[in-house]
């Protein structure tokens, strides 16, 4: 059953990239030059579900301190907002802006016109299927990287081996 779920999924991907990819890129939001590190940071953020510091680092796979320089620029464009977790004052807590989501969405690599137009060809309720399935399976690649878990531990094990 999984290999048939991950030959849909392989099927269905490139149908989907080739009609959903822009046609035309953009630079950033509001005039603003926004390179293509920070405009896959923005990817990772939300206007309504903040997350730490610790949080982005882990996902972008870096240390807090590298995503805390990358998180300065993003605010002096106005694009993020860093506020103190109300439960934790030691927890910053990150949230895109309005200017914020406009540049994601300007840098995203699917049109948003164009997925917009083949959800309207879809009832409603087969809307909200494909919307809860994209979801589960992010939710699925949530950690996974670059590499499998088990060769990124091969990896790491290797380097100190190497190092020593």
């Amino acid at each position: 059953m999984l290999d048939d779920a991950v030959q849909a999924v392989l099927t269905a991907y490139p149908r989907i990239h080739a009609a959903f990819r822009r046609r035309l890129i953009r630079d950033g939001a509001g005039g603003k030059r926004l390179s293509d590190h920070l405009a896959r940071i923005l990817e990772h953020l939300d206007p309504d579900t903040a997350i730490t510091v610790g949080e982005l680092a882990t996902r972008l796979r870096v240390s807090p301190a590298t995503a805390s320089l990358q998180l300065d620029h993003l605010a002096r464009m106005r694009l993020i907002i860093r506020e103190r977790d109300t439960v934790d004052a030691r927890r910053v807590l990150i949230r895109l802006t309005d200017g914020g989501v406009r540049a994601r969405q300007l840098r995203s690599l699917f049109d948003p016109d164009r997925v917009r137009e083949a959800l309207a060809r879809l009832e409603p309720q087969e809307q909200e299927t494909v919307v809860a399935g994209l979801l589960l399976l992010a939710r699925g690649a949530g950690g996974l990287g670059e590499d499998s878990g088990e060769s990124r531990k091969t990896s790491r094990t290797t380097r100190r081996a190497v190092k020593r």
